[in-house]
């Protein structure tokens, strides 16, 4: 007796594909209008627009009108050309605003790696940015410090390894136990397990990060404009610590500066239901204190 089984078609990812210049980004918006300045969501180091769904509803719930999306290779981006330095990201986040007609002022929000690219687009373009919050974020100095210098070679190590491992599908097993750490909802849980195990994605973030030292060197260039209002929301209470007083120094600097250290949260779970507040707030300050 022969047994038939469905084949069921890959489930469409959640929002749109947007054409920027031959190759296609995936954007997830969410929110209404209202005439408020849009929030613009840049993930970590092999992360993606669907790390920011918890942030999202609730930026929503406040009225606020929000865009996440996976960088060129990641998620369900497809490839752009190399290398991905910084101007690579921010030249497709450019584009990507362009397509889908949102002029700015935006207010950008970077975790982790995506505070480089979010400290390179709001000093290449300074009159679409009211302000920035980095969550948890990499800042140009951690490069540099003997501690951070160690921890990004090895992790630019570990993606080389695992971008080899998930060809071979060992990432499959491994994203069903730890691919979400952020504590999504379920279906974007369930998106997100997909495309930590996508061997694509771990290729183009393993490219991402070989070249952290020369994004990093790139959004060195120059300060944020001490009026514009920086936030910086950090995993973890106030105990001081060099990668703390690292990460606070954008907030310190400015004029409309705003620290929030999250006791208990940790820096995936910061994005989950639990910890996702001090986000909104951080959000909020910028919009408060922006002088346009």
């Amino acid at each position: 007796m022969s047994v038939a089984f469905a084949h069921h078609p890959p489930k469409a990812p959640r929002g749109e594909m947007v054409d920027v210049g031959g190759r296609r980004l995936r954007v997830v918006r969410a929110g209404g209008g209202g005439g408020r300045p849009t929030i613009v969501l840049e993930h970590g180091a092999f992360g993606c627009a669907t790390d920011w769904t918890v942030v999202q509803e609730k930026l929503a719930a406040k009225g606020l009108s929000s865009l996440a999306y996976d960088r060129a290779g990641l998620g369900h981006s497809e490839p752009g050309p190399k290398p991905r330095d910084g101007r690579a990201i921010v030249a497709d986040l450019a584009a990507l605003l362009r397509e889908v007609d949102e002029a700015g002022p935006f207010v950008l929000v970077g975790h982790s790696m995506g505070g480089l690219m979010v400290r390179l687009y709001a000093l290449t373009h300074p009159g679409q940015v009211l302000g920035v919050v980095l969550v948890d974020a990499v800042t140009p100095d951690v490069i540099t410090h003997p501690v951070g210098e160690k921890g990004v070679y090895a992790f630019s190590r570990i993606l080389g390894w695992t971008s080899q491992g998930a060809k071979l599908g060992m990432m499959r097993p491994v994203a069903a136990v730890a691919g979400d750490k952020i504590g999504l909802p379920p279906e974007a849980s369930a998106e997100k397990r997909r495309i930590y195990g996508s061997p694509p994605h771990a290729l183009w973030a393993a490219e991402e990060v070989s070249h952290w030292r020369a994004t990093s060197d790139q959004a060195r260039a120059a300060d944020f404009p001490p009026a514009m209002p920086v936030a910086v929301i950090t995993a973890g209470a106030h105990t001081v610590t060099a990668l703390k007083e690292i990460q606070s120094v954008p907030a310190l600097a400015s004029q409309n500066g705003y620290i929030e250290h999250v006791a208990g949260a940790g820096h995936a779970n910061l994005l989950g239901r639990k910890f996702a507040d001090p986000i909104v707030r951080g959000v909020e300050h910028v919009l408060a204190t922006a002088h346009r």
